[in-house]
C-alpha cells in the first residue's frame, strides 16, 4: 500500500507533467534571460568577467526558484487542501512539498548551468565543487520558499507577501553561495569551500526541521 508521502508526491509530478506549462514558462524564462545577457556581453568583444558570470547566474536563477517555489501552496485551489488533510499529516504534506520543490530547483539550476556554459562560458575551475554548492543552495531555496509559500498562502494578497518576504530569508544562503562561487572561479579546491558548504548543509538542515515543526501550526490557523 501507498504511504501518502509517495502519494501526494506522485500527484505532485503527475500535475506538473499533465499541465506543463508553468515549467514550460520557467524553461522559457532562463533561456530568454541568459540570451540576452549574451546579446549584452559576449557578443560585445566578450565583456563579460568572471564574477560578473557569477552574480547573473545567481541572480537569475533566484528569481527562477522564487518562481518555482511561490505556487507551491498559492497556486493551489482551496479544495485541494480538504484532500490533503483527508489522506496525510502536516508534516507529511510539507515534507513532499520540499522534496518535489528541491527537485525542480535542482533541475532548473543544473539547466541554467547548461544554458550558461553553452551562451556564456563557463569560467568556473573547480567545476564538481561548484555543482554540490548549486545542489545546496537549490535545495536551501526550496525548503526556505515552500514555507514562505505556506504562511503567504494564509494571507489575502499572497504573491505580494511572497515577494516581499523571500529576499531576506533566502539572503544568507544567496550569500554563501555567492562567496564560495568566487573561490571556485579562483580554483582554491574543496578545503576553501568547506566552511560555506558545511554552514549552507547547516542551515538546510535547519530550515527542514523548522518547516517540519512550525507548519502543523501554520496549517491548523
Amino acid at each position: 500500500m501507498n504511504s501518502p508521502l509517495l502519494t501526494l508526491l506522485r500527484k505532485e509530478f503527475q500535475i506538473e507533467f499533465r499541465n506543463g506549462s508553468a515549467l514550460a514558462g520557467l524553461g522559457l524564462y532562463l533561456v530568454s534571460t541568459i540570451f540576452i545577457c549574451y546579446l549584452v556581453f559576449w557578443i560585445n568583444s566578450n565583456q563579460l568577467t568572471p564574477l560578473a558570470w557569477s552574480a547573473l547566474y545567481w541572480i537569475i536563477l533566484m528569481f527562477t526558484l522564487i518562481s518555482t517555489a511561490a505556487k507551491s501552496f498559492i497556486g493551489e485551489k482551496k479544495g485541494i487542501f480538504i484532500y490533503y488533510y483527508s489522506i496525510a499529516s502536516p508534516n507529511t504534506i510539507i515534507l513532499a512539498k520540499i522534496i518535489y520543490n528541491s527537485f525542480l530547483a535542482i533541475v532548473l539550476s543544473f539547466f541554467g548551468l547548461l544554458l550558461f556554459t553553452l551562451f556564456l562560458g563557463n569560467p568556473i575551475y573547480d567545476l564538481d565543487v561548484f555543482v554540490l554548492i548549486v545542489a545546496l543552495a537549490s535545495f536551501g531555496f526550496a525548503a526556505s520558499l515552500s514555507l514562505l509559500s505556506a504562511i503567504a498562502s494564509k494571507a489575502d494578497h499572497g504573491a505580494v507577501l511572497m515577494a516581499v518576504l523571500s529576499f531576506p530569508v533566502i539572503i544568507s544562503i544567496l550569500f554563501l553561495a555567492i562567496r564560495a562561487t568566487k573561490n571556485c572561479i579562483d580554483g582554491l579546491g574543496f578545503s576553501a569551500c568547506q566552511d560555506e558548504i558545511i554552514t549552507m548543509a547547516a542551515i538546510n538542515c535547519l530550515i527542514a526541521a523548522v518547516s517540519y515543526l512550525l507548519f502543523p501550526y501554520i496549517w491548523r490557523s
